[in-house]
């Protein structure tokens, strides 16, 4: 019987084009060492818009700003089941044969796939990356919180560069995100903020907090971002610290699952989604403002993006 991957070698291992191909999805076309698809997450994608480096074993739907790794992946197209229970079923999955090779990707030395960080600088020098926070309305709030993350890639012994807006999470790696890619650089953590000892507010990711802290900037309270569902487990941990507990995770089935989640574990959170109801999560709803501002020709005036 073939050994079953356990989460940490899913993550590493586990190759998402295969998984795509079993669940009955072939991609569209090759950009560069990506494969591109219809977005099997969203309905209606005539555009291939979701990305897959099996390379690097991470994808990114373009269409909703998410990403991840295969865990990722799994949480966002089973919304229905539980963190456990995907990681039960891309275990079966990635362990049974499927009219060609087995769905394990080659592990590839550290040296194949090392991500470098070259410097970290101050917000404001690069105009790409204050392009990109202009674009989703949060470079002010955002100034103070994140950073421009310079680093690079070595492959085979040659040196790919990139840079990112980027945020340090509790693990001591980067969370970095720009127009094109978003991921961690190091070790997988929730992200804190401290604050008030006794109220803390939760968000699934780091924009959608800098979204709230746009129309909250008075606030004291701390903060946790969890940069991807499979760490909600760790958020919760971290929230058991707090007699006060706002929720603001994406008004979406995997959303809702991961506050239903929470919510059995602290019965005293609540979930304030719906101060962006009719949007899917904070940051949609700044948008949304923005442009009607903009319409009416009172709003702040978004800047075409570079292109990275």
């Amino acid at each position: 019987m073939p050994e079953l991957l356990n989460a940490k070698e899913l993550k590493e291992r586990a190759s998402i084009v295969s998984l795509l191909k079993h669940l009955g999805y072939e991609p569209v076309r090759k950009s560069g060492k990506e494969l591109m698809y219809h977005s099997m997450l969203r309905d209606g994608d005539r555009t291939p818009s979701l990305s897959v480096n099996d390379h690097i074993g991470a994808w990114y739907d373009h269409g909703s700003g998410k990403g991840g790794n295969i865990i990722d992946f799994g949480l966002a197209y089973w919304p229905a089941l539980t963190f456990s229970e995907v990681v039960d079923k891309l275990q079966q999955l990635s362990s049974e044969s499927v009219q060609g090779p087995r769905s394990f990707r080659p592990r590839l030395p550290v040296k194949n796939r090392n991500y470098v960080i070259d410097r970290v600088c101050p917000l404001g020098g690069n105009p790409a990356i204050s392009n990109y926070l202009l674009n989703r309305g949060i470079f002010e709030a955002a100034r103070g919180h994140l950073s421009e993350v310079y680093y690079f890639l070595e492959i085979n012994g040659a040196r790919k560069a990139f840079f990112a807006a980027g945020w340090q999470n509790e693990a001591g790696g980067w969370e970095v995100r720009n127009k094109y890619f978003k991921g961690c650089i190091g070790s997988k953590g929730i992200t804190v903020v401290p604050g008030d000892p006794r109220h803390v507010v939760l968000f699934e990711g780091y924009l959608n907090y800098l979204s709230w802290l746009s129309e909250y900037q008075d606030t004291s309270r701390s903060i946790i971002v969890l940069n991807t569902l499979s760490l909600l487990t760790a958020g919760i941990e971290k929230a058991k610290q707090f007699s006060v507990v706002d929720v603001y995770f994406d008004r979406d089935p995997a959303g809702f699952q991961a506050f239903k989640a929470l919510h059995a574990a602290l019965p005293y959170a609540t979930d304030r989604s719906a101060a962006f109801e009719g949007f899917n999560d904070y940051n949609d709803k700044l948008l949304a403002s923005f442009k009607t501002a903009n319409k009416l020709g009172n709003g702040p005036e978004f800047q075409k993006g570079f292109s990275i």
